[in-house]
Order: C-alpha cells, then structure tokens, then sequence
C-alpha cells in the first residue's frame, strides 16, 4: 500500500541544552520572559514550540521560583507578568500532588514557594492576586493543613491591618481554599480539617464581619470606599457558606444572631451608591444579597431545628425583595436565589403553614412565578445574537441561575404539598396565556411560550438529563396538550416563521419523548428533518438533539428502540443529506448535536447506511481536517470520530476490501495529527488504528509497521491520556503481528509494562499489555524475561498492594498457568524465593480470589486454578496442606457472588486527579476492543475442573477422594460432586 504513516523523529524530543537547575538570573528571567510571549504568539507554530519548551522544562529546579520572580518584577509587562501567574498556576496543577512515589518539585522549591506566596499574592495587582490565590488552593489543597499549618495564621493576622487590598485578598484565598468543603464527602480528616480551621479562623472572621458592617455604616456616603467594602462582604458571605455546608459549627449556631442580623440588614440595604448603570451586570449589592439568599437557604434545608424562629423573618425579607426587584438582567441571580430559597422552604413539611392559603399560593403565582417566566427582550437578544448560550441553559442544564428555571423549581416544590390546588390555580393563567396567543398569534407569542414552560414545569416530577421527564404529573394530560398545541407548531410548513415558538414546540417533544405514544415520535421525525434547513441556530440545533433523542428512545416492552429504520426508510436520505447540510449553517460548522445526529443516525442505520457511505465519508473527513488544525469543540470532535468508527465497523462488516479505502482517506489527516502532534487527536488516532487493524487478516501492512518502533518511544507515554489507546493499539500489534515483532521489540514493550505496573493508576493497563504478550508472543522468545517479569510483579506488590493491581495478578497467574503451564507458573515464582508459591496461595489466592470481576476475568482464574491443583506436582507434595484450602476457594469463586469490598484505607484516583494538564483520555464506544475469550476452547470452567480431577485421580489412585474430604466443607464438596455428576467424572 502506498500509504505510509510517518512520523518526525524529533516528535517529543525534549531539549538537552538546558541544565537540569536553572539559575536564577537575569539572563535566564528574560530568556523565560521571551517564551512566555511566545505561548502568547498568534501563530500556532510558534505558540506550540514555546509550550513544548516550557513543558520540558518545567520539572527543573528552580523553574517555579522564576516564574515567581517574573511576575513580581514591575518593569516587566504586564502581559507576561499576568500569563507567568497562570502558567504558575497551571504548573501547581499539575505537579503539586506526588503520584506513585514521582515528586516532580524539588524540594527546597516546594519550601520556597510556600513561604513566598501569601506575601507575594497580597501585594500583587488584582489579576496577579486572583492566580496566585488559585494555586494557594491547590497547594493547600494536598499540604493544608499537616504540610502547612502557619497558612491560617498567617491569613488571620493580615485581618488586623486594616488595608483592604490586603485582606480582599486574604479573604479570596480563603474562599478559594475552602469553597471545597460544599462537594467533598465526609470523612474524618475533612472533620479533622475543618475542626482546625474553625478553631483558627472562625472569631477573627465574625470579628471581621461585625469590623466591616460597622465600616459600610461610617463610610456610607463614599462610593469608592462602599465598593472595596461591600467586595470584602461578598466574599465573607461565600466564605460562610462554604464553612456552614458540611455540618453547623458550634462557633455559627452560638453567633447565629450576630450572623443573621447583619444579613436582615444587607436584604433591605438600597444604597442608590452601590446601584450600577449597567443593565446587565450584577452589582456588588446584588451579588451581597444573592449570596445571603443562598446561606439562608442552606440553614432553612440543612439546620431548620436551629434556623426555624429566624426563618419567619427571612420569608418577609426575601418575598419583599421579589415583589420590588425589577426585570433587568443583572438581577437575574438574585431573583433566581431568591425564589430558590422560597423553593427550599416550601418543600418541607414543617414550612407547609407558610403557604397553604390559596390567596398566598395565588399571589406567588401571580407576582412571582408567572412574571419570572416571562420571555423577556434579554432572552430573545441572546436566543438570536448568542444562541450557543441559549442552548447551554436551556437544553443543558446550565440555567440554574435563571429566573425561569427558579419559577419552575417553586412550581415543583409547591406541588409537592399543595398539587391538586397548585395545577387548578395554574391551569387558569395557561389557559388564559393560550387564549391570548390564539386571539392575535404574531403579536402574542410571548403567551404561548410562557403557557409552554408552565406546563413542562407542573407536568414534570422527576427528570433526568439522559432520559429527560422519568416521571410525570396524572392531573396534565400530556398528549392531548401534544396534539392541540405542539403538533400544530410542527406541522407548519414554513421552518423559520415563529423560531422561539418552533423550539419550544420541538423542546417540548424531546423533553416527554418518553410519555408520548410512539405514533406521535414517529409522526415527528419527518418534520424534525425538515427543521434541520431552519436558518436560526436554536431551531436546526434542537431539531437535530431531538432527532438523536428519539433514536434512544425504549419502548416499554423489552426495551427495543422505539423508532426503526422501517420508521425512518422512508425519508432516510432527506435526513442524511440535512443532518450534513446543517453543519454549513453560519454558527453550526462545529455543531456537536448536529454531529451527535449523525453519529447515533448511522449507527440506527446500520447496514443501511451503505449507499450513503461516499457522501458521509467525504463531509466526515473534510471536518477532520478542518478541525484538527486548530481543535475548540471537545465534544464535537469527539462525536466526529465515533462517526468515523461507524463507518468503518458498518462498510468493513460487509466488504473486508474496504479498509484500504477508508486507509487511503484517513492515513493523511492521521499523519498529521501525529507529526503536529496535536495532543487533542492523538488518543482519538490510536484508537481508529486498533480499530482498523482489527479488520485485518494475515500479517499487519508495512504501513502499520513502520509506525511500530516509535509507539515505544518513553516520552510518548508520559501524557497520561495516552496510555488506555496506546495499550489498545499495541495489544492488536501483538495479537495480528506478533512473528513480525523483531525479538528486542520485546525488551521495549516489557520496559512500557514495567512503567505501567509501577502506577497504581496505570498498573491494569501494564497487565492488559502483559496478558497479551504471554497469550500471542511466541514462547520461546517470551521466556528468557519470565523470571525477570515476576521479579517486576512481586516487588510493586510489596512496595504497594492494592485490590486493583491484586485482581489484575492474579487474572494474570491464571493466563500463564494456562498458557505456560501450571507447574511453570508454580516453579517460576519458587525460583525467586523457596516456598514463595505457598504464600502466593494463602496471602492472595485464598484472601482475594472471590474479589476477581468480570465473567472472563473470573473464568481465566477458575481454569488457572483447577490446572495449579490438577497439574503441578509441587502442589501434592510440597504444598499438600493448601490442596484442599485453594479447591474450596475455587468453589467459593463459582458458587458465591462477588467480594465487593474495599480496604478503607484505598484511594483510588479518580480521572480527573491523574497529573497533567493534558486531554484526558476519552474512549471511542465505537472503537471498542471486542471482547474475546483467551480461553475459548474451555466452554465451561466446572466441567474442566471436574475433568481435571478425574485425570489427577486417575495418576494417584485413591488420593484425591481423601483430599477433598479431610479439606473441604459440606457444601462445597456437594458443589463439587454437581460438577462431577455432569462431566460423567467419577474419583477414585
């Protein structure tokens, strides 16, 4: 083939001239200086180079406190000095923690920077301040408080200076370092953390608090002076929220009404000083008194037993403050707080009193609800000027802090106590909105919207964002609303007249998709393809999400998709050619539901969508291209690959001369993406390689194979995001080419798997690699380093035993017993140390077998077992006291579910913890390794361990039966004699 995948040798070639200590200079500051404006460079060559070279050496000591010295240094621009704080930032990000043992910090540095930073962030410029306060955090974060207890003094003292700058800054750090304790789960050493902190922090704060209301009294008609003061507010009223979210502070209960005096008072504070001119940014009262809506409403949820004689008070305050806020964007988070706490209050059954009289559900209704659902002039700006941000809040999930889903949340809260009186007084404004629309449609749309949203909202009980409304009110009858109101907005001929109207319409079908009968999805689909040509963003954005929606959509029977090819034959093409043609539409190149569609409609297709191959292909590459110049939509390109995948699975299921032609098409773009390296694409590439390999019969082409030595290359393994797609892709050069893998290749894959296994994140995808080398590398080229692979295995379970790396051990014992031999495997790990084996049996074998997941995983282990038992001699002689334990532990594994448990002391490391600022790893569905089983020709692991026994019984006449009797339990061995009786087998 004439295609070859190239890559530069000089790809990920790290610079050897600078030392490994940078010194601190002037020279080296200026030369540091010159690559970060480069990282600032519009071309992105230029851009890409100086990354690369601040990324190689950034693990140099001393390279830290440079970028300290920079961005302190006043004669240095300010652009440099700003991006040398966020490239600080960014280095703590990704450094700080110590992975597996690698501290890539030195340590006089680590000490350097703690001691400099408080001092250095208070007298920075603000921009500067807000970065450094950002990497306290995520310092604090891994040493506070055992590394670094001085922090909270250090921050408490500068409360005593009076300078506002300084103590705004104190104050941003500590919202900083403690806004996690609102999603960290409970565990003693977050009590014991937040116990520290309280005791060192809580007084000095409300001192400061009760310091800085008697401030904004004094300094009440200075504006300048108000605007720092009520900054200071702002953040001790976020900083109390995050101190009173896990559990109530004795400090807070004792000082509740300190607290909640001050905040009575900033609720009606007006001050015509602090109010902005701008129409659309919140104020620094608006954002005071938004906060305070918050903090009420955690102590109304959290601690009502305490908060309850308060909360009379906090209804009045809040609802007065509704009725005479006005409709302006910039009091948009503050209404929506606001209504979000008489949300929070009206839900509990010991608050039901506040709202039971009709006059009162009435006028929330009325003077709340209905006018905070209103469409305004703001909404319909950014539906067409900003219609990304539309979609995100209103069909993501991302409008929490609107007025409208505020409006909608009251609306549940209320129905759950009061439904039957909340649907009859609603019922009256929807059908009142609805006569309004009907009575002049062009002119009242905004009636019908609002109707709309009114009924989503009283409908809707439960919902998720995968299968939107799971649960729905009986007192609204769903599809007939369907079939007079939303049908009608459908049907229309003309896609582009009425575009707010038309979204509603097509929200309203995906939203219930799941309530409404199958015969109106169906009845859907053709004039949702036609939405797909509709000029505004919003409408051709929701008709396209609609359209992938309903594709998943179950029918309650079986859980069949509920809409067929057969529903779609008809009209198949038409929506193939829109769903291409959308992503021309001005703002939709990079549409990821537009790319979603297509995605989930060819994979709906299937075999079908043949004949529209060429036309798929041509677009699907011709976007590769484009994007990976310059890659911004995450999910969009992300969905564009799984497309790719689609295409290969659907034509290579039919026609295995295809692959050379999806070759020729993606082997350039891929070369590309690999010589540029563009690190977003590069895991995507390794996938669609192993996926495209896995088409292949015989030997791999020359073309995969020149690509093979540089897969080794170390430093392509330091991106965490690559190691899952690099593992997959060496596992189908192992499986598809493993006599033309040169004998030394072996040396560098073994030097990958030890690098692995060294990770506790990586240590499974070390054992992936290793079970494929043991099951297709040839024998005799693997076993010269068996010794030294065990040697590797037993020292990272000595120096760091976890349930993971045990799991994956012992899956692969099982392998190598099968596959080498049982009595190699017992010999092997003998060799290393007399008696070892033994131990392997009662530490591992007999502690966590029963901890193996996964139904081939559990069948590799059964049959390695049975043949350790059956077939190594050591076992009746050497280790005949632990025959008859590890034949009840096999048993235990067939017979008894699981062992889930966990030791507490584990942490596993979650994704988004794993070190480096790189993409994270994102796994292709339709790019997935088939699941094989390596040992096919065992069809049933009971069957062969009873047959096994019968050939060990057959060798020592008599010996066997006495085994299992004087070893194992009652019940199991009337397991064992099951499994006997149906493999024919008898002892003797």
């Amino acid at each position: 083939m004439s295609v070859h995948i190239q890559i530069k040798k000089s790809w990920h070639k790290v610079s050897t001239t600078v030392s490994q200590r940078m010194e601190l200079n002037e020279s080296t500051l200026q030369s540091l200086a010159g690559y970060l404006q480069q990282t600032l460079s519009p071309d992105q060559t230029v851009r890409r180079q100086a990354e690369k070279f601040l990324e190689s050496v950034e693990i140099q000591q001393h390279y830290p406190l440079l970028l300290l010295h920079l961005l302190d240094k006043d004669n240095v621009e300010s652009h440099i000095r700003v991006s040398s704080a966020v490239t600080f930032k960014n280095y703590t990000r990704r450094n700080w923690r110590v992975v597996d043992g690698t501290d890539k910090i030195h340590a006089e540095d680590r000490i350097t920077i703690k001691q400099q930073i408080v001092g250095l962030m208070l007298k920075s410029p603000e921009q500067i301040q807000k970065q450094l306060s950002d990497a306290i955090s995520i310092i604090g974060r891994e040493d506070f408080p055992e590394k670094w207890p001085d922090l909270i003094t250090e921050m408490v003292t500068k409360f005593q200076t009076g300078d506002f700058h300084v103590i705004n800054g104190i104050l941003r750090t500590a919202h900083s370092l403690f806004k996690r304790y609102r999603h960290e789960f409970k565990s003693q050493q977050l009590w014991t953390e937040i116990k520290f902190v309280l005791e060192n922090f809580a007084r000095p704060f409300t001192e400061l608090f009760n310091a800085t209301m008697d401030l904004a009294k004094t300094h009440a008609t200075d504006p300048s002076a108000l605007k720092v003061i009520f900054s200071s507010i702002v953040l001790i009223c976020k900083i109390f929220y995050s101190l009173n979210f896990q559990d109530l502070p004795e400090h807070f209960e004792d000082n509740m009404a300190i607290w909640m005096t001050h905040f009575l008072t900033l609720l009606s504070a007006d001050n015509k000083l602090l109010q902005t001119e701008d129409e659309e940014e919140a104020g620094l009262l608006e954002q005071v008194k938004s906060q305070i809506c918050d903090n009420v409403a955690l102590y109304a949820q959290k601690y009502d037993e305490e908060f309850s004689q308060q909360l009379p008070q906090f209804v009045t305050a809040i609802w007065n403050l509704l009725v005479t806020t006005g409709q302006q964007v910039k009091y948009d988070l503050l209404v929506s707080n606001a209504i979000q706490f008489l949300a929070s209050v009206a839900e509990r059954p010991s608050y039901k009193s506040l709202f039971e009289d009709p006059a009162t559900l009435s006028s929330i209704c009325e003077k709340v609800i209905v006018p905070n659902m209103q469409f305004r002039a703001a909404d319909e700006e950014l539906f067409e000027d900003n219609p990304d941000e539309y979609i995100r809040r209103d069909i993501e999930g991302s409008d929490v802090d609107t007025r409208r889903r505020s409006a909608c949340d009251l609306v549940q809260a209320l129905s759950k106590s009061f439904e039957g009186i909340v649907i009859q007084n609603f019922s009256q404004y929807i059908q009142a909105l609805l006569e309004e629309y009907s009575k002049n449609p062009t002119g009242n749309w905004k009636s019908k919207d609002v109707a709309l949203y009114l009924v989503t909202s009283l409908a809707a009980k439960a919902q998720t964002q995968k299968h939107g409304i799971t649960q729905t009110s009986s007192l609204v009858n769903i599809t007939d609303f369907f079939q007079s109101h939303i049908a009608p907005d459908l049907q229309a001929s003309d896609v582009n007249v009425s575009p707010i109207l038309k979204a509603d319409a097509i929200k309203y079908l995906m939203v219930f998709r799941n309530q409404l009968p199958r015969e109106s999805l169906t009845a859907s689909l053709p004039h949702l393809v036609r939405f797909l040509k509709a000029n505004s963003l919003v409408v051709h954005t929701y008709a396209a999400h609609t359209i992938e929606r309903l594709f998943m959509v179950r029918s309650p029977d079986g859980g069949k998709p509920a809409v067929a090819y057969t529903d779609v034959q008809a009209f198949a093409g038409d929506m193939v050619n829109n769903l291409l043609e959308a992503l021309n539409h001005p703002g939709s190149t990079e549409n990821e539901y537009i790319m979603k569609a297509i995605m989930r409609t060819m994979s709906m297709m299937q075999e079908n969508v043949l004949p529209f191959m060429a036309q798929l292909m041509k677009v699907l590459t011709e976007k590769l291209i484009q994007v990976s110049k310059n890659p911004s939509k995450p999910h969009f390109n992300h969905y564009l690959f799984e497309s790719l995948c689609i295409s290969i699975r659907s034509v290579c299921k039919h026609s295995m001369e295809a692959i050379h032609q999806f070759e020729q098409a993606l082997f350039t773009p891929f070369t590309d993406i690999l010589q540029q390296d563009v690190q977003e694409f590069v895991p995507y590439v390794f996938q669609m390689l192993s996926l495209l390999m896995d088409y292949h019969q015989g030997v791999i082409p020359h073309s995969y194979m020149v690509l093979f030595p540089f897969l080794l290359v170390p430093a392509l393994w330091e991106r965490p995001g690559n190691i899952p797609p690099l593992v997959r892709l060496l596992q189908a050069y192992i499986e598809k080419g493993n006599n033309q893998i040169e004998a030394e290749k072996l040396n560098g894959l073994l030097g990958i798997f030890q690098k692995l296994i060294a990770s506790k994140v990586n240590d499974h995808e070390g054992f992936y690699l290793l079970n494929s080398i043991i099951e297709h590398m040839p024998h005799e080229v693997v076993t010269q380093y068996t010794k030294q692979i065990f040697v590797l295995i037993f020292q990272r379970l000595s120096s760091s035993k976890t349930t993971k790396y045990i799991k994956s051990l012992l899956v692969f014992f099982g392998l190598f017993a099968v596959k080498y031999g049982a009595g190699n495997l017992v010999n092997t790990v003998d060799s290393i140390q007399p008696k070892m084996f033994g131990m392997v049996v009662e530490r591992l074998y007999l502690q966590d077998l029963q901890k193996v997941s996964g139904h081939i995983e559990r069948k590799i282990c059964a049959v390695g077992v049975s043949n350790v038992l059956t077939e190594s001699p050591a076992m009746l002689q050497s280790y005949d006291t632990l025959w008859g334990r590890l034949l009840q532990a096999l048993i235990s594994l067939f017979e008894l579910p699981e062992d889930e448990s966990v030791p507490d002391d584990e942490h596993f490391i979650e994704i988004e913890d794993t070190p480096g600022y790189q993409t994270a790893y994102s796994q292709l569905a339709f790019a997935g390794k088939k699941e094989r089983d390596p040992l096919g020709d065992v069809p049933d692991a009971k069957l062969h361990l009873a047959k096994q026994l019968g050939k060990l019984s057959a060798a020592h006449p008599g010996k066997v039966p006495v085994l299992i009797s004087s070893a194992l339990e009652q019940q199991a061995q009337a397991f064992l004699q099951q499994y006997l009786t149906a493999a024919g087998v008898q002892l003797g």
